[in-house]
């Protein structure tokens, strides 16, 4: 069964649809991009700065700084972008770009060749900003991306506010304005993240800091808030008295790869709860904000984070529950074990897989679980929220042998194949009273076709514009810190049993079935 959808045109001019919102072009800015020659940046930015020319979204006295530690000429640099644009999926079919577009993108793209912790380098950085703002009939502002190891960001913020590239009239100005976007990780820990705070606070102000999450970029994300506050049928029901319980998931097909070195240092919990899936359940519990409107929304996800209880390390075996992979097959192909992949430890205790049972004590959600999961080498590539709903107080209908009800489910699908679903019980035609499971999908991709803009579009567009809405703030970082960091903690002191305890292929260890039963609940199989 599936919903259709009336999609409004889109809107380039004249009368738009009363709920239409025309795109806004990007500010007349710089995008200087630490870590020019990495993979981050040649797999996402590039391509998605230039989708965004293609779709008319950046400003005529848009350009581009790549700064990188490989020798290269400007014109390397530009064949370089013009690649990783024909190469990506978007915005055309690999192989084709459109010529008349990179015409126009190409001019605007230049090269500074430097150590990030070296001086020399935002001296010739300060002098190329210079050159082509004075071109320029219009300058909004520059922003700096670092697109570079965790390891240096500290060195890169001070050189950047000691240099004077990233200096502006005050710290309370807009404009001419500097931003600066971090990736993840944000700090190793609670202490760390709270020493790069201080580093990035020392240079800049919190709302020149955009602390980017892909994940929030995606449709179904931002889609859920739209779910939740625009359709008054779900609001009076989004509570503790109608959700028995909450899943978020992220399952990833692939292994540990080439992030060997990474990997075992962080594991599953830095690498996707502390960011990702925090974030994910933040948006599904928070209260409505006041406004769409960056700090109204970022205020009531923090209020999660701080709801969210703290439990103790004695406590560990109620809260969360670890795995790790072993060999197995993924699509019918054998696979080796975590322990057994380049440059991992063969006797290595770093968790693949894990889940946690949080709660928020709050009057809204006291009581009901949240389930979060992530883990490798998982069936199928899956991210998604499911919100099941308890079961009806008394059932008057009677049921064959052996058959239960299907709960009734909210599934909002973030990834691969973006959408809503909405489990529930039909009567079977007929004689007699026979139920049957029945779903309601609304597919994103069936509905208005391929998306318009990948999460990194969307997020560098919004960068560009001064939107932080879809953006962590540090007091969030922190907070998200202080959620994960027992468990850590906790793990690290106690070795554990049974490593590995699932095979690749499948949705995780036994002994995760028994943490959720617990709550007369268990994991689905999306």
């Amino acid at each position: 069964m599936t919903v259709s959808v009336e999609v409004p045109a889109v809107v380039h001019g004249g009368d738009a649809p009363a709920l239409a919102q025309p795109l806004r072009r990007g500010d007349a800015c710089t995008v200087v991009i630490f870590g020019a020659a990495g993979d981050l940046a040649k797999r996402k930015l590039f391509p998605a700065l230039f989708h965004l020319q293609c779709d008319g979204l950046l400003h005529e006295d848009f350009a581009l700084v790549g700064v990188g530690r490989d020798p290269m000429t400007e014109e390397a640099f530009r064949q370089l972008i013009y690649e990783s644009a024909r190469d990506a999926d978007d915005p055309s079919p690999a192989g084709e770009i459109d010529d008349e577009a990179w015409a126009r993108f190409a001019p605007r793209l230049s090269y500074v060749q430097g150590e990030f912790t070296a001086s020399a380098t935002y001296a010739a950085l300060g002098e190329r900003l210079g050159v082509i703002e004075s071109a320029r009939r219009q300058s909004d502002g520059r922003l700096f991306y670092l697109a570079i190891p965790p390891s240096i960001y500290t060195g890169t913020i001070t050189h950047l506010e000691r240099s004077g590239v990233a200096e502006r009239v005050n710290r309370r100005s807009t404009r001419p304005w500097v931003r600066l976007v971090i990736e993840k990780p944000f700090g190793h820990d609670l202490q760390t993240a709270k020493a790069l705070n201080r580093t990035v606070r020392k240079a800049f102000a919190e709302h020149q800091v955009y602390r980017i999450d892909h994940y929030l970029g995606k449709e179904t994300v931002q889609n859920l808030m739209v779910f939740r506050f625009a359709n008054s049928i779900f609001e009076p029901v989004w509570n503790r008295h109608h959700i028995h319980h909450v899943q978020i998931t992220a399952a990833e097909t692939v292994g540990v790869e080439h992030r060997a070195g990474y990997y075992e240092d962080a594991g599953v919990v830095r690498d996707m709860f502390q960011n990702h899936l925090l974030q994910l359940m933040c948006l599904t519990a928070m209260e409505p904000p006041v406004a769409f409107q960056a700090d109204a929304v970022r205020d009531e996800k923090i209020k999660v984070l701080r709801a969210i209880r703290r439990f103790s390390a004695a406590e560990m075996h109620d809260y969360s529950v670890r795995g790790q992979y072993g060999a197995g097959s993924i699509k019918g192909a054998a696979v080796p074990g975590y322990r057994e992949e380049p440059n991992v430890d063969p006797s290595s205790d770093t968790a693949t897989w894990a889940g946690l049972r949080l709660l928020v004590d709050n009057w809204r959600w006291q009581g009901v679980p949240f389930f979060l999961r992530s883990g490798k080498r998982m069936p199928r590539r899956v991210s998604e929220i499911a919100v099941q709903f308890r079961e009806p107080p008394h059932l008057m209908f009677p049921l064959d042998q052996g058959k239960t009800i299907t709960p009734n489910v909210i599934a909002i699908r973030v990834q691969p194949e973006e959408g809503i679903s909405l489990a529930f019980d039909i009567k079977v035609p007929g004689v007699g009273v026979r139920m049957t499971a029945a779903k309601m999908d609304f597919s994103y991709a069936e509905a208005f076709g391929k998306a318009a803009h990948s999460a990194y579009e969307t997020l560098l567009l919004d960068c560009m514009v001064g939107d932080a809405t879809l953006f962590t703030r540090g007091d969030a970082v922190e907070a998200a810190w202080e959620v994960v960091d027992p468990v850590i903690e906790a793990w690290r002191d106690k070795d554990p049993e049974h490593f590995p305890n699932y095979a690749a292929g499948t949705w995780g260890p036994a002994i995760a079935d028994e943490f959720i039963a617990r709550d007369g609940a268990r994991w689905r199989q999306p």
